[in-house]
């Protein structure tokens, strides 16, 4: 007696080849678009932080006479320091700082470095940024002799001295400062139009365009200048 027996197929490396060249496309399209998700999905953790901040930043102001809190000499602490301040308004005391998940951007994956360039690590978990994605607008600190403000800010200025409080940045994405962008990431470190989140003085706050001018020489970041007309913003309270 004969017994035929169907021998099972496996696939030919050919068919093997084409799967693997679909997968690959299939993943090269899905891909970009959960990663947008992922991002839009962030922001509004990131704004809420913004805002929870900025509340924090006013009421300060309440208890100082109306003043913003001042600004150190010294960069990236003139921007950051601001967070020792705000703990006790935020119901933080006692939390370790790098715990305190509200200066925590999660979006704040990497940071551009003047030497090391692109670091793939958190701002937020960085102690001489005292452990903030978030910088407050005090690039107004003094410097040179005699002492004087440099650049445009608000740091230790009246709240009620505040011109266009709905366009004035209060409190921003440390990002924005530069700028790049967390949300929107490339492998530049600072370029135009590069879309951050900000809180203003008016307490609302926006994803928005930041202005960056490559051809400054005098002044190479973001917050050295307030922008040309057409951007949301502006750092100067005047």
């Amino acid at each position: 007696m004969k017994i035929n027996v169907n021998k099972a197929k496996g696939f030919t490396l050919l068919e093997l080849v084409v799967v693997v060249a679909i997968i690959s496309i299939l993943a090269a399209l899905l891909l970009p678009a959960l990663g947008r998700a992922k991002a839009k999905a962030q922001q509004p953790a990131c704004m809420n932080n913004l805002r929870q901040i900025g509340l924090a930043i006013h009421m300060y102001a309440e208890d100082s006479s109306d003043a913003f809190p001042q600004a150190t000499n010294s960069p990236p602490a003139s921007f950051t320091a601001y967070t020792m301040l705000m703990k006790s308004y935020v119901g933080l005391t006692g939390t370790k700082p790098e715990r305190a998940k509200l200066f925590a951007c999660p979006a704040d994956t990497f940071y551009w470095d003047s030497g090391d360039g692109w670091v793939s690590q958190s701002l937020n978990q960085q102690a001489s940024f005292h452990y903030s994605s978030y910088g407050f607008n005090g690039g107004n600190f003094l410097s040179g002799k005699p002492p004087a403000p440099r650049w445009p800010g608000i740091s230790g200025r009246k709240l009620s001295s505040i011109k266009e409080s709905v366009k004035t940045v209060l409190i921003t994405e440390f990002a924005a400062l530069l700028p790049y962008s967390w949300h929107e990431p490339t492998r530049v470190s600072h370029y135009n139009n590069a879309k951050d989140m900000v809180g203003f003085v008016d307490g609302h706050v926006s994803f928005i365009k930041m202005f960056w001018n490559a051809a400054k020489t005098n002044g190479i970041e973001a917050w050295h200048y307030d922008p040309p007309t057409g951007y949301d913003y502006k750092w100067s309270g005047d």
